[in-house]
């Protein structure tokens, strides 16, 4: 790259974007060529170039600091860096993360030094899709963004917290940028179809093809404006009279799209974005916004096993106990996934989701768990009660080691007051069944058991059951025929091995 003059840039005429000759033009794609030229016809950010905007504040003080510009495609982060520096008048080097290197950094970074020598401003490096440098390419420029050689514009589209490196990242500032609304997706277009830089007159777009365009990008210009190029192709060719307005049809704007524009990445925001609605959705008792959500993510390309996941999670965190079948249903779902795969198990996992958003709701059972691991946590492993320990060996019973168990069966309605948490949290209460669904029912049985402890506690005893559990019984028999079963075994190995022996 060739250096800068030494010379300081004039001050009295601002930057010019570079504009694609007369004879470049035609094979420059349209939205390259009708780039805002000023923050005034710059669409969107409000919150950044509005009249409170910290980006406009910056402006109009002609200080800029190192940043990182994050959002989605076509809002127009490249756009807004080369109009920040033209405002600035300060001078402006691009580098694309995924054609550049360490080598092409330093070289900046040289020419920056020189620009400062001769007396001139620190130079604005843009560096598109930073998150694609690596660790290396960006610790290249921690030094000179620290000193002001360079004031760094990174744009991104995945989330800087995760793909920037924090040493470069303390030193930036990050901005959000948000998918365009339809009315400036609109402006857009009629901008294009009109500026002397894009179509020019003579194109005509209907309102009706204009909103279908506007409603597939997604908020996404670049891919509005890329589509209604193709269409404006389309709806002129090859005999087309010169002089007839150029007028494309809906269906030539469907054609040019061939399909929605998905506003998704399976590894960046929009993936997080949109599987965190259909939770939320699930979890708030909206099937509908729920099975919207599961169709953008099916016809995003999603892993529909991912899917499923989250269904069953939602299943087991959201509905718990207040209807226990949600859980069977989303685990239904995911077999039914593995056995038939896509497109056909696009039904179980919209009747999983339909079904889980409908059901009944309560995060009781979850609560109780993490309250409990709380108690691990903030206690560690507490003793066993004596009584709750095994005692299957004459052994560990001569030393106190489960004598005292009582065997709930044997009571009425199976159940007997006894201490099943350890010593120090007796009393401790961490499962309150909500009334709602099946819980009401859990609660309701809960209460009464408690109700008739108290009622045995009063009275000084327990009620023994009518009729024996038949544990004891049914314990003796099986140590018979286990005992049968080894003696049967030691039999058969003496047998054979007097037969191998003779």
């Amino acid at each position: 790259m060739p250096s800068r003059p030494k010379t300081s840039p004039d001050r009295t005429q601002p930057l010019r974007l570079p504009t694609p000759s007369a004879a470049a033009g035609a094979h420059v794609p349209l939205a390259a060529r009708v780039r805002p030229r000023n923050l005034s016809e710059f669409q969107g950010q409000e919150h950044l170039v509005g009249e409170r905007g910290a980006l406009r504040l910056m402006v109009e003080r002609r200080h800029l600091v190192s940043m990182v510009l994050w959002g989605p495609p076509g809002v127009g982060k490249t756009t807004l860096a080369r109009l920040l520096a033209d405002a600035v008048r300060a001078p402006f080097a691009t580098l694309s993360a995924v054609m550049s290197g360490v080598a092409d950094v330093r070289a900046i970074i040289a020419s920056a030094r020189e620009s400062i020598e001769g007396g001139g401003s620190s130079t604005i490096l843009f560096i598109d899709e930073i998150h694609r440098f690596n660790k290396a390419q960006q610790d290249a420029l921690l030094p000179q963004v620290e000193d002001g050689t360079i004031t760094l514009i990174g744009a991104t589209t995945e989330n800087p917290y995760f793909e920037v490196n924090s040493a470069l990242l303390s030193r930036l500032r990050v901005f959000r940028l948000e998918p365009l609304t339809d009315q400036q997706v609109a402006a857009v277009v009629r901008a294009a179809m009109e500026d002397e830089r894009g179509l020019r007159a003579g194109v005509e777009l209907g309102q009706q093809a204009l909103d279908h365009l506007v409603a597939i990008s997604g908020g996404d210009a670049r891919a509005a404006l890329n589509v209604l190029e193709a269409a404006v192709a389309f709806a002129r060719g090859r005999d087309a009279d010169p002089g007839e307005p150029v007028r494309p049809t809906l269906e030539q704007i469907e054609t040019a799209a061939q399909e929605r524009v998905l506003a998704y990445d399976r590894a960046g925001d929009g993936h997080y974005d949109t599987v965190s609605a259909f939770i939320k959705s699930m979890r708030g008792n909206d099937p509908d916004g729920a099975l919207y959500w599961l169709a953008t993510m099916v016809a995003a390309g999603e892993d529909p096993r991912f899917i499923a996941r989250r269904v069953i999670i939602s299943a087991s965190e959201d509905v718990g106990n207040a209807d226990p079948r949600a859980l069977q249903v989303a685990v239904a779902a995911a077999h039914a996934l593995d056995w038939v795969g896509l497109p056909e198990a696009q039904y179980a996992l919209a009747q999983a989701t339909a079904y889980v958003a409908s059901a009944p709701k309560s995060n009781r059972a979850g609560a109780a768990y993490w309250a409990a691991m709380g108690d691990v946590q903030a206690r560690g492993s507490l003793p066993v009660p004596m009584h709750l320990r095994s005692g299957t060996w004459r052994e560990r019973r001569d030393h106190g080691i489960g004598l005292g168990y009582v065997y709930p069966h044997d009571y009425e309605g199976a159940d007997v007051e006894q201490q099943y948490l350890p010593d120090a949290l007796v009393g401790r209460r961490y499962y309150e069944p909500s009334d709602q669904g099946m819980e009401l029912q859990i609660g309701a049985r809960l209460d009464r058991l408690q109700a008739a402890r108290r009622e045995a506690s009063e009275r000084g005893r327990s009620q023994r059951a009518a009729a024996s559990s038949g544990k004891d019984d049914a314990m003796g028999v099986a140590g018979r025929v286990m005992r049968q079963r080894e003696e049967r075994k030691r039999a058969l190995a003496e047998r054979e091995r007097r037969e191998a022996g003779g």
